[in-house]
């Protein structure tokens, strides 16, 4: 940020949260994050104020809000493939809990509230391609339902109470960080995979295309959201492109240099068969653009998932020597 800020990251120990710290940091911003566990990857940061707790205990919630300027609100307490298994669920554990972070906002004079939204589930199924910020929003499961009712909620605070806000919808990011034994997150868990030595398995024919992009473009988006004041207040951050599974798997075996076998299964009926999104807005009003090609984000990633796997083996190999002496 361009005018050093104490700012908030609610989740900013996981995988998009922690790259974010890492940009905020070097902009010199007083960073606190809010989230229920430690990173996975990394030990705590010296300039980091950790407050650990549920996105639903309102007291500490509100603690960690105390003399803050911005908010950056990446937080999901279910993942599109579960999330219409208990809507209720869904609903109370993101859409209430955001209420009461919203009404606390006002109340502790917050400047600004950066949303993480959906790129892909807000949108359902496109009827046109790429999907732009205006286009029909028809989602198809209660994850992009309730990414949409938040959106909603801040234009009313703003509305209402003057609130500032932005809301960034992503596509599929990838990066380092990013957890390999997901069951999310196709290039990473793919990678995951073929350090182990394990065959891939692709629903459907591998032709259902995503917009990928590289994690530490989309946090620079982000950034750039928050401190950019336009009249709109949305923008999509994707590469811009679509690429299909087996055209991901391609470039995995070129960087890996391993032609794995692969499973392909019964399509999902919830899968989404293309989606990809239109960065203009972006482009245009943010200055915004990614520079990391799918290639060179994915030898980066691969990088990172080898220098993980070694680690593992050398504490599973350290763990088990004193029973062989």
């Amino acid at each position: 940020m361009t005018v050093k800020r104490n700012v908030l990251v609610l989740g900013g120990n996981g995988f998009i949260g922690s790259h974010l710290v890492d940009k905020l940091l070097a902009e010199g911003n007083g960073v606190r994050v809010f989230d229920k566990y430690e990173e996975h990857y990394r030990k705590p940061l010296a300039r980091v104020d950790y407050h650990f707790g549920d996105f639903g205990n309102r007291s500490l919630l509100a603690g960690a809000l105390k003399d803050m300027d911005v908010v950056f609100h990446l937080i999901n307490t279910t993942l599109p493939q579960t999330s219409n298994d208990d809507p209720a669920f869904d609903v109370q554990s993101n859409v209430i809990e955001t209420l009461f972070l919203l009404e606390q906002c006002v109340s502790k004079s917050i400047k600004k509230i950066v949303f993480v939204s959906s790129g892909g589930t807000i949108y359902g199924r496109p009827a046109a391609l790429p999907v732009a910020e205006e286009s029909p929003m028809e989602p198809e499961c209660s994850y992009g339902i309730i990414k949409l009712t938040i959106e909603k909620y801040l234009a009313l605070f703003n509305r209402l109470h003057g609130l500032d806000y932005a809301i960034v919808r992503p596509s599929n990011a990838y990066g380092s960080r990013q957890n390999p034994d997901s069951i999310q997150g196709a290039i990473s868990v793919f990678l995951g995979r073929i350090v182990r030595g394990e065959q891939l398995e692709i629903w459907g024919n591998g032709e259902v295309v995503r917009d990928y992009i590289y994690v530490e473009d989309l946090v620079d988006g982000i950034h750039k959201a928050a401190i950019t004041a336009t009249a709109d207040r949305i923008f999509n951050l994707g590469s811009g492109s679509g690429y299909s599974l087996n055209q991901i798997l391609a470039i995995i075996k070129a960087v890996t240099g391993n032609n794995v076998s692969v499973l392909y299964k019964a399509n999902r009926v919830f899968d989404v068969p293309e989606i990809f999104l239109d960065i203009t807005r972006a482009r245009k009003l943010l200055c915004w653009v990614p520079a990391t090609s799918l290639e060179i984000g994915i030898k980066k990633t691969w990088a990172f998932i080898k220098k993980l796997q070694l680690r593992n083996e050398q504490t599973f190999q350290g763990s088990v020597r004193p029973d062989k002496e």
